[in-house]
């Protein structure tokens, strides 16, 4: 039967069916089973004509040719429902949780003033004086309580209005960067809270970062003032004339200054008073002021500062009461704090909710469950690869001694996720995909394993996303006769755009328009609509769940960090002996993630020189970032645009046995660059060689 007749055949029985037994439950009824034969779109239309046309044909229909339509339909229905209707009350409950927190979230900022997390942060230090919010752990860690949080925090912020007063203008609201280490984590969220009093944005910079890319962290933020933790007094010196020269005012987190031309903040800070700060100091902000800026490699160039405003943090930090947490939970994190999960969904979304926040300065595998046992946490935040770290140590007789029950975070992959649970016990996770700047995130809260996110009818209505078929070469999607962009199919991978809506916005990154216009994509579903590209590849299958795939770009992920292409290669083209360099990111077994490798081409008549290479990358990249595999060519294949081929190397990886060109793996032991071998090649394939 072709399409237009088994439209009219259907339209004819449903007609039938709505007049002959004039009852809503039947229109219910009816509607799924269109929905099942022919789509969403196409289901509404003809239902909308059978509600037009029925008054029409009432008179006309007798009783027993309904009924005889009524078994011709559902004679006609599929044997077995679509597989996704079995999570309908899942779908319903989640989107009404979602729709409560967006409606909490806009009353709250629609406020005048707003009630940002600022103000929720004073109200429960006002009402909950003595309970404990913030549990540092490692040498020297201690409880700290609501009251004790708040008074640093204002001490922070006389300090530094005085301080910025000669710097910068708090009406100009310039942000303020903070470079410190996870052993000062106490001082710079006192620092963070402090600013947030006076209505500053702050800027959290990797404190892994030195040279160019540091000096570009700052000076792309546009930050007037530098708080530096005087443990990393090399990487401040290293660049302080070039910020000298921008008129940046730096400051050490201490009593005294080692270095010529910069401040210490540590005695203002000491001497300040902890009286209230005034809520008009922060009275004009606005619903989309920015809060925070968080860098992010995003796909292209260099990490860009993401603007997160007041907006977007209350709805990330809102994340954990759609994920369950309760204010009588313990939510541990061994995350950084210059990233979204840590700082935002962990440190922040606990401020916000009253709950307490236990604070590792860096993740320890052997010591994470003592931590848990000794603490009472309940929830714990992950990374992909910390899941995998902790079910690759010894077992041990208490691994299901602990009260956590529920894990939050990203990556993780299928094997890891059944291995986890099956050692250390029924935790329930809540896995979820999202960046920085993105303005559309997924989670998985039917916990199907693997999965990082669901999607529903309903949430696509609420936020308009799609998967469109893309090239590899390019990078771009693909499209059609029209002009418009082609849908991926169920399980295909697809690039996803998500629709810019006025509800929904992109805003982007800090700095000259373009960096964040580069970002969107016109003319997707329909004639000028507007999405963001992510640059992420995912495949969602028939029931909606979504699947990451891969990212496209100048970025990988590795180590729970996202790196830069560009910042690599930039890193090894000042190296003497190499003439031009291609950094990408390649797929190694049992690993989440790319490792980064680089392609290169030697200057003519210089040989390779491993163990000068192993100390310039030691040096200027943080260890995240270092590329663990080079592969020597005789010249570096362009694309027609004079862009550099990475697909292809991406496919062919550090396979000895495929690749003909030289190849050589960093070996942290012998502190080189060591030839490639096939036995150090199944070495790393096996888990046996330490990445």
């Amino acid at each position: 039967m072709g399409l237009w007749r088994r439209v009219a055949f259907l339209l004819l029985l449903l007609l039938l069916l709505l007049q002959g037994l004039g009852q809503s439950p039947w229109v219910a009824a009816a509607a799924p089973a269109l929905r099942w034969l022919l789509g969403d779109p196409a289901c509404g239309a003809l239902l909308g004509l059978a509600l037009l046309a029925g008054p029409w044909l009432g008179p006309w229909t007798p009783h027993w040719l309904s009924l005889a339509a009524a078994a011709l339909l559902l004679t006609l229905l599929p044997t077995r429902p679509p597989p996704g209707l079995c999570w309908l009350p899942a779908d319903l409950a989640y989107t009404f949780r979602m729709i409560r927190l967006g409606l909490r979230t806009w009353a709250r900022l629609r406020r005048r003033p707003p009630d940002t997390f600022v103000d929720a942060f004073e109200r429960r230090a006002r009402a909950q004086p003595g309970r404990t919010i913030l549990v540092c752990t490692g040498p020297g860690g201690r409880a700290v309580t609501f009251q004790e949080l708040d008074a640093r925090a204002c001490q922070a912020a006389w300090a530094l209005k005085a301080e910025l007063a000669g710097a910068t203008s708090l009406h100009a609201r310039e942000p303020t960067a903070l470079l410190v280490l996870p052993s000062q984590t106490l001082p710079a969220l006192s620092l963070w809270l402090g600013l947030a009093k006076l209505g500053c944005p702050v800027v959290w910079i990797n404190p892994h970062g030195r040279g160019p890319p540091l000096v570009h962290a700052v000076l792309s933020s546009g930050a007037r003032v530098l708080v530096v933790d005087p443990e990393l007094r090399e990487n401040l010196e290293e660049v302080l004339p070039k910020l000298q020269a921008e008129k940046v005012h730096c400051l050490y987190l201490g009593l005294s200054s080692p270095t010529p031309g910069v401040g210490a903040l540590g005695a203002a800070l000491a001497a300040a008073p902890s009286d209230p700060v005034p809520a008009d100091l922060r009275a004009d902000i606005k619903l989309r002021s920015p809060a925070l800026f968080i860098y992010t490699s995003g796909t292209t160039g260099l990490p860009k500062p993401a603007i997160l405003t007041y907006e977007r943090v209350l709805q990330v930090a809102g994340m954990l009461t759609l994920c369950g947490v309760t204010a009588d939970d313990v939510v541990y994190t061994v995350l950084p704090l210059y990233h979204t999960m840590g700082l935002v969904l962990g440190v922040l979304s606990c401020l916000d909710l009253g709950v307490t926040c236990v604070l590792a300065p860096k993740f320890s595998a052997s010591g994470f469950w003592d931590d848990c046992r000794q603490h009472g946490v309940t929830v714990i935040q992950y990374v992909g690869e910390i899941l995998r770290y902790l079910c690759n140590t010894p077992q041990r007789p208490e691994d299901r001694t602990h009260k956590v029950r529920l894990a939050i975070g990203n990556g993780l992959r299928a094997e890891v996720w059944e291995t986890f649970q099956r050692r250390f016990g029924p935790i329930r996770i809540w896995e979820m995909y999202g960046s920085t700047e993105g303005n559309v995130g997924f989670i998985n809260y039917p916990g199907r394993c693997g999965a990082q996110g669901k999607t529903s009818c309903f949430l696509r209505m609420l936020s308009p996303f799609e998967l469109v078929q893309y090239s590899l070469e390019t990078e771009e999607p693909l499209r059609d006769i029209r002009g418009l962009c082609i849908p991926a199919r169920p399980g295909e991978a697809g690039l996803l755009l998500t629709q810019v809506l006025r509800h929904q916005p992109f805003l982007g990154y800090r700095g000259p328009r373009e960096l964040s216009e580069k970002k969107l994509v016109k003319n997707v579903r329909r004639p000028n609509d507007l999405y963001y590209n992510t640059g992420d590849v995912l495949a969602m299958d028939h029931e909606g769940f979504l699947y990451f795939r891969d990212r496209l770009g100048d970025t990988f992920r590795w180590k729970g960090e996202n790196v830069s292409t560009r910042e690599v290669e930039g890193a090894l083209s000042v190296v003497d002996f190499l003439q031009e360099v291609n950094v990408y990111g390649v797929p190694v077994p049992g690993c989440e993630g790319k490792v980064g490798m680089a392609a290169v081409q030697l200057v003519p008549g210089q040989a390779f020189d491993g163990q000068r290479l192993y100390q310039h990358v030691r040096t200027s990249l943080p260890a995240y970032a270092a590329p663990h595999f080079i592969r020597i060519q005789d010249t570096l294949e362009i694309t027609g645009t004079f862009k550099l081929v990475k697909s292809r190397l991406v496919r062919e990886g550090f396979n000895v046995s495929v690749v003909a060109d030289p190849l050589f793996v960093l070996d942290n032991q012998a502190r080189t660059f060591r030839p490639l071998t096939p036995d150090i090649y199944q070495a790393v394939c096996e888990g046996a060689w330490r990445l």
